[in-house]
């Protein structure tokens, strides 16, 4: 019998109740995992858990108090007695300029979207053995500035600058980290966006590929960098907008000069 990329592996997901984080959480526990679902919604994290089986352990978590993170870790860490994969995943944004965003509006985005991924790092890194991987959810938006998104632009550029000093700091301990840039991902955060008028349909005009992804093709490249197969990728961002960042934004000069639409 094959053995399964994830087998005896216990994997710490947090915003695992929904979008990529539950897409992670099935595929990894489909693949043998022993996943640790956490998640502020109690009920979703354990609706989750039952779902996936004996394997899965839910924990509700806020993830931008310290004091929660070091528990789940605590937890996680008793249970299973180690930590394989974690996966920082959790995160809100702010649909405000500088001048319009509150500073409690700014902390919490930077709180939940930042410093829980250095909470989770302090406290998890600790019983991480060698053949570990630490994956975090980046964002194009960290990549440049996006209209009226300051807070979660400055947090998700953050978040790929840490991910290469963790990977730098940690690579001789046998202890990998790599991130994720999502583009456009159809969960139940961009449900909402997606009831605008017209916004839909400029959105996916700005996407080469002409749609969001699912989130189940962001938990592919999640449970790529994980597995041993990524095993000498180490501060790596990953980029997966299906093609959002590749184009230039300059329009399709062709259809003003006559020439049929591409």
């Amino acid at each position: 019998m094959t053995k399964q990329r994830f087998e005896n592996k216990v994997a710490i997901i947090t915003g695992a109740a929904s979008g990529i984080g539950a897409a992670t959480a099935r595929l990894m526990a489909s693949e043998g995992a022993k996943v640790v679902l956490a998640d502020i919604s109690a009920d979703a994290a354990r609706a989750l858990a039952t779902e996936l089986g004996p394997d899965a352990m839910a924990a509700t978590c806020d993830v931008s108090k310290e004091a929660e993170v070091a528990a789940l870790i605590k937890a996680a860490a008793d249970t299973h007695g180690r930590i394989d994969i974690l996966f920082n995943n959790a995160g809100i944004g702010s649909f405000a300029n500088t001048v319009e965003l509150p500073p409690d509006q700014w902390e919490q985005v930077i709180a939940v979207d930042l410093h829980s991924v250095y909470y989770a790092c302090h406290h998890a890194i600790p019983h991480m053995p060698r053949g570990s991987a630490i994956v975090n959810t980046a964002s194009i938006s960290g990549l440049g500035g996006d209209y009226r998104f300051a807070a979660y632009n400055a947090a998700k550029g953050a978040v790929i600058n840490y991910t290469k000093a963790l990977a730098v700091d940690h690579a001789r301990d046998g202890i990998r980290v790599n991130a994720l840039c999502p583009g456009l991902v159809e969960t139940p955060i961009t449900a909402g966006l997606n009831q605008m008028p017209g916004l839909p349909e400029e959105w996916h005009k700005r996407i080469p590929m002409g749609r969001g992804a699912q989130p189940e093709e962001m938990a592919n490249v999640v449970a790529f960098l994980a597995s041993d197969a990524a095993s000498y990728m180490t501060g790596s961002i990953i980029v997966a907008d299906g093609g959002t960042t590749a184009h230039t934004g300059q329009p399709e000069v062709a259809q003003f000069a006559g020439m049929p639409e591409a």
